[in-house]
């Protein structure tokens, strides 16, 4: 069985609820990424802040715009490292979203986004 760990990207950036919108912006912009995982202080997942989560911001651009929480996605779903890869790509393939967060003792340890699940395709086919 494949499990998560051999695909997700460790060492995920996160952000906390409390986070500038902003500063959010600038690490999705600066790392090239499209979603944040947001986690509490003892790093169990609140949340994702994603792409879409901030589009709205373009009616408000001079008003004060708030933090991480004010706009993140609650209720998301998430996989442990060690659960299988093919249960990760069927909820991608019935969910709209791009990347679940995967953790370990009910804290972050990585993210699997759909691009990683195409290159370990990719990467096994050319074996």
């Amino acid at each position: 069985m494949f499990k998560a760990e051999i695909v997700m990207t460790p060492n995920v950036l996160s952000v906390k609820r409390d986070t500038p919108i902003y500063e959010a912006i600038r690490l999705l912009v600066e790392h090239n990424i499209t979603g944040l995982p947001v986690v509490n202080d003892d790093m169990s997942i609140a949340g994702i802040i994603t792409e879409k989560d901030m589009l709205g911001l373009l009616y408000n651009i001079q008003d004060k715009p708030g933090n991480v929480g004010d706009y993140m996605t609650k209720g998301i779903v998430s996989f442990n490292k060690e659960d299988s890869l093919i249960d990760i790509t069927e909820c991608f393939l019935k969910n709209d979203f791009r990347r679940v967060p995967i953790t370990s003792g009910g804290k972050l340890v990585g993210i699997i986004s759909r691009t990683d699940i195409i290159k370990y395709i990719m990467k096994r086919r050319q074996k």
